[in-house]
């Protein structure tokens, strides 16, 4: 069975057993959460969207958080001595999808 459910709105492709990483949860390692708002399902070839959905992904925290690449924002004008440099690296979890009942 596979199904799009949207996680922190972004939308993520996911099947039972699939892991991926998805933007920071609050949870500990090892609790259990539940994502209710599924798009679509695709149970061997019958396929339900929007309103007919009646599907609960359920999925495991396995990193509570990881620190994605860091990115740099530098901006500088020239001749003038302007520089100015920010960073940051986004939070993200890992999850471990179980079900999708």
């Amino acid at each position: 069975m596979l199904a799009v459910v949207k996680i922190a709105g972004q939308q993520f492709k996911v099947k039972a057993g699939d892991s991926l990483y998805v933007p920071h949860i609050a949870g500990a390692s090892g609790d259990k959460v539940e994502f209710s708002e599924v798009l679509m399902t695709d149970n061997d070839g019958t396929i339900s969207l929007g309103t007919d959905v009646n599907a609960v992904v359920k999925a495991e925290i396995l990193l509570d958080l990881v620190q994605g690449d860091k990115v740099i924002a530098f901006k500088m004008k020239r001749r003038k001595g302007f520089r100015k440099k920010h960073g940051h690296r986004t939070h993200y979890t890992k999850i471990q999808v179980t079900e999708i009942a």
